[in-house]
């Protein structure tokens, strides 16, 4: 992909990831999204780098603060916004909404709100897809998303070790936006996550800049030596959210927040920036296409039936 291309690619992604929840933002009074949501607006950056590499089969594993990956994997808009909005069509039946968020085909593997679960569930698919390459002799790739709070999580270090310690084709990538729900990161954590997963011995990155190129630059690099079968790596890619944990207000004047972070994140906006870069033709036209894709989500998530009662006891194993 020429530099033009990939500013237009992250470009498109990153404006798509903020329209979309600037749209969840204006519905959520109404009552029609059926589940509490954590938007990233703010951290549409990471979510366009961290998949910008990936193939379609590769798979991505999510938390919570799900929406922007899903975009940026390629999910379904549509099936995506009529999950939020609880109806049959939705991604996942309209059974598990924003925080659950799942869709194989397109290599997400699914998110959880327990706080670390999926990291131990992304490894036990890389285990399988490392057995997988065996036969086939070509490598996927998973990629554990994760919080800074999850690093704090018994799982997480237990993960690590057990994909080191068997070469599993995994990158590790902790988006850290320093705030666990209300609680900033120096309250938490003695030491910084790079001291922590060190020892380990993987290749590590580490982007404090919020620069998505530099993002893009760095996941490419460890993805590649995944896939060449050097086993696990890690990245840190620190970033901001904008608005509050869950929920679409502001809370800019709240007590845990630093008014002077969210100023310095606000005015390194990486939407605005590749914009700038794209030029006003260029950006108008990419912006008119988003903003019929997200209003087709709309419509097709209205127009869609709730799931039956029968369904109550589909996928019901226990």
């Amino acid at each position: 992909m020429t530099q033009p291309e990939l500013v237009q690619s992250l470009y498109q992604t990153m404006h798509l990831v903020r329209r979309f929840e600037e749209k969840l933002v204006e519905l959520y009074p109404s009552d029609k999204i059926k589940s509490p949501i954590h938007l990233s607006i703010g951290q549409e950056a990471v979510a366009a780098a961290v998949c910008a590499p990936l193939n379609q089969d590769d798979i991505i594993s999510n938390t919570y603060r799900c929406h922007a990956t899903h975009i940026a994997k390629g999910g379904n808009l549509n099936a995506m916004m009529a999950e939020l909005y609880g109806k049959a069509t939705g991604c996942a039946g309209g059974k598990a909404g924003s925080m659950h968020l799942v869709e194989i085909e397109s290599g997400i593997l699914g998110a959880s709100a327990v706080v670390g679960t999926t990291i131990p569930v992304a490894a036990g698919y890389a285990l399988a897809l490392k057995n997988e390459a065996k036969k086939t002799g070509e490598q996927r790739v998973v990629t554990a998303m994760f919080g800074d709070g999850s690093t704090e999580e018994g799982c997480f270090a237990e993960t690590i070790n057990f994909a080191v310690l068997h070469k599993l084709p995994i990158l590790f990538v902790c988006e850290n936006n320093e705030m666990a729900i209300h609680n900033p990161i120096e309250r938490r954590q003695a030491i910084s996550i790079q001291e922590r997963v060190k020892p380990y011995g993987m290749p590590m990155g580490h982007v404090t800049s919020g620069d998505v190129f530099e993002m893009h630059d760095e996941v490419t690099r460890l993805t590649e030596s995944v896939r060449a079968g050097n086993g696990p790596a890690f990245i840190e890619i620190e970033t901001h959210r904008w608005l509050e944990h869950v929920g679409p207000n502001n809370d800019d004047d709240a007590p845990y927040r630093n008014p002077a972070d969210l100023k310095k994140w606000k005015e390194n906006d990486q939407v605005a920036r590749l914009a700038e870069m794209l030029g006003t033709e260029k950006t108008a036209e990419i912006n008119a296409h988003v903003e019929e894709l997200v209003a087709e989500s709309v419509t097709f998530a209205e127009q869609s039936a709730f799931p039956t009662k029968e369904e109550l006891y589909t996928h019901v194993y226990a």
